[in-house]
This record gives structure tokens, C-alpha cells and sequence, in this order.
């Protein structure tokens, strides 16, 4: 503990209280008990017949049966000196029964144990828990693991897990890593199976850049750091900007079709579908506005969603209408992606 209290950001740092308990531990001295003839097991017998009690009969009453627990009054256990004369019995050489108090076979004393027993996955542990503050869960952790493995040596048989959220941190972390490029191989593919070209798709994605890089200034100038909510907010950015430069696209193909040239036939697209795509952008930006500015319980999970959305529905539509139609423009020229010209009508004669 003493090195994670080194690790800037970490807070609240402490052990949860698991000792406290006052445990009897009675240890059996096996020389002086084979000295009398006795092996353990007849000795643990009468210290659980005395202390923690054992069945002498059964009680029948109607149907039911009752087990009849007895042992010693609490004044013949109820401290260690009471304890230690608890009678032992042994069989002399003359064949008798004689009797010999417990603390002459025995050790007794009264020591503090576990107060409480944490399991899991069927392991004890000691849970430590500790807050971050000012940054990211990510690097504190990493930063903590630096200095424990550099500086502590743990004991044989112990191992240290770092659990709670940075434990749901990696898996979700695991979980995106397949998820993100699934996710873009789809809007790839649905892509390519709507324009039937794979410049066309490519040209459909130019508008990413612009988005990410929207939300990325979003969490810089709001001082959050990336995290797995702000990932899932990234990754609603993909669908509306694909969305976005779809509409740009086939705004593009319907407008040249009347055989105007590449960039006429780009402006008019843009004009068509500016107000589609602000209003589409800007009513989810608007809507989330409110929990990206928000600060009470629960803002520490929404805000990197709602912030990464706004700012990148705020930046990226003015990009997509102002640069990537551009862009957009430089691939899509007379001859190459434009409808071709239709020929001219025959000229007519009066009759």
C-alpha cells in the first residue's frame, strides 16, 4: 500500500478490516500425548464434546426427531484456564481410567484471527480498494503495476489481481478491439454492395476523419480522457457520417444524371442535402448537449459519450459540406464517376 499511495490520482486508499476475530487455537503437543496412549483424534473428541458440544441421544417427539446436544456450563470453558482443566481420559498400565487436564497436552492461547473471509473463484483474498482522481483509470493502474512489480516481492503462492473497473476496462477494451474493425468491415461492405464500386465507398468514409476528429477535440477542450463510453460514442460517429457522405454521394449521381458537369453537379448535391444533414446532426448534437454538460451521479459515465457525439455531429457535417464535397470532386470527374453526356436529339422537319 505503501507504493500505491506514490501513484498520482490515487485517492481513498485502503485494506477492508478482516482481522479482529479472537480465534482459541488449542495445538496438541504429540509427545506428551503418546506418552498417555492417546492419539489426536481422541483428544479433538473431547475438546468438541466440551466446547463445541456433540449429539448424546435423540428425542422423538411424534414424527419428528431431535438431536440432544450436550457440553460443559459456560463456567467450565469460559476462559483459558477453565479451558485447560477440561479432564482427558487415559487408560493406566493397571487398567484403569485416570484423568489429565488438556493443558498438559496442549498449548492454548488466545490469538486474533480473520474477522471476515473474502472468497472467490474458490481463493481467499484481501481486497484493497482505491479511488482515482484527476486521471484516467488506465495509467494510474499502469503506473501502480510499475512500481508494486519493481519495488514488492510477494510471497510464495500470492499473486496480485487488479479487479473492479479496471478488470470491466480490459475486457470491454478486449471486446472493441473485435467489435470496432467488425463494425467497419460491415459499413464497408454494405457500402460497396449499394454503389457497386469501391471508389464510391471509399469516397463515403471520407467524411471519418473530419468526425473523429470532432469528438477527439471535444474530450481535449472538456479535459476528459478517452475511455470506453467515449469509444462507443466514436462509434456512433461512423454511422452518421457514413450516413452523411452516402447522401452526398447519391445526391451527386441523381444531379449528374441530367448530364451537368462534375462540379456543378457537386454543388447542387451539397445544396440538396445540407438541410438533411444538419438536421440530422444537429438534433442529436442538441439533444445530447445536456448530459455532455452535466455533473451530477452518473455524469462520469455519460459524459464521454455525449461529449465525443456532440462535438463530432457539431464539427463534422461543416466539414462534410465544405471539404470533403471537395474532396469528393478531384475523383468523381467527367468521364470517371459523372453519368455520361446524352447525346443530342435529331434535329426535326416540318411536314
Amino acid at each position: 500500500m505503501a507504493e500505491m499511495a506514490k501513484v498520482h490520482g490515487v485517492t481513498d486508499l485502503g485494506a477492508f478490516w478482516v482481522l479482529g476475530q479472537p480465534n482459541l487455537n488449542i495445538k496438541i503437543d504429540r509427545a506428551k500425548a503418546a506418552r498417555y496412549g492417546l492419539n489426536i483424534n481422541e483428544i479433538n473428541g473431547v475438546i468438541q464434546a466440551a466446547l463445541g458440544g456433540t449429539t448424546a441421544t435423540t428425542l422423538l417427539e411424534a414424527d419428528r426427531q431431535f438431536g440432544v446436544v450436550v457440553r460443559l456450563a459456560p463456567e467450565y470453558r469460559g476462559n483459558l484456564d477453565t479451558v485447560g482443566n477440561i479432564k482427558v481420559a487415559y487408560l493406566t498400565p493397571a487398567g484403569i481410567n485416570a484423568y489429565i487436564p488438556l493443558s498438559e497436552l496442549t498449548s492454548i492461547s488466545l490469538d486474533t484471527g480473520a474477522s471476515y473471509i473474502f472468497r472467490e473463484r474458490g481463493q481467499r483474498f484481501v481486497p484493497i480498494k482505491f479511488s482515482v482522481r484527476g486521471r484516467d483509470l488506465a495509467s494510474a493502474v499502469a503506473e501502480a503495476q510499475e512500481r508494486i512489480s519493481r519495488n514488492v516481492k510477494l510471497p510464495t503462492g500470492y499473486r496480485l489481481v487488479w479487479a473492479g473497473e479496471f478488470e470491466w476496462l480490459q475486457q470491454a477494451k478486449e471486446r472493441l478491439a473485435i467489435i470496432l474493425p467488425i463494425t467497419l468491415l460491415l459499413i464497408i461492405v454494405l457500402l460497396y454492395g449499394l454503389f457497386n464500386s469501391w471508389r464510391d465507398s471509399i469516397l463515403a468514409l471520407l467524411g471519418l476523419p473530419f468526425a473523429m476528429s470532432g469528438g477527439l477535440m471535444a474530450l481535449y477542450i472538456t479535459g476528459l480522457d478517452f475511455s470506453i463510453s467515449a469509444a462507443i460514442g466514436f462509434i456512433s460517429l461512423m454511422g452518421v457520417s457514413v450516413m452523411s457522405g452516402n447522401l452526398i454521394i447519391n445526391g451527386y449521381y441523381r444531379v449528374a444524371e441530367s448530364g451537368m458537369a462534375p462540379l456543378e453537379a457537386m454543388f447542387h448535391a451539397v445544396a440538396e442535402q445540407m438541410r438533411p444533414i444538419l438536421m440530422m446532426t444537429l438534433s442529436a448534437c442538441i439533444g445530447l448537449l445536456p448530459a455532455a454538460i452535466s455533473t451530477g451521479i452518473g455524469s462520469q459515465v455519460q459524459r464521454p459519450l455525449a461529449t465525443v457525439i456532440v462535438g463530432g455531429m457539431l464539427i463534422g457535417p461543416i466539414m462534410l459540406l465544405v471539404v470533403v464535397p471537395a474532396l469528393q470532386t478531384l475523383f468523381l470527374h467527367e468521364g470517371f464517376g459523372a453519368a455520361p453526356e446524352l447525346p443530342a436529339e435529331p434535329p426535326r422537319t416540318a411536314e
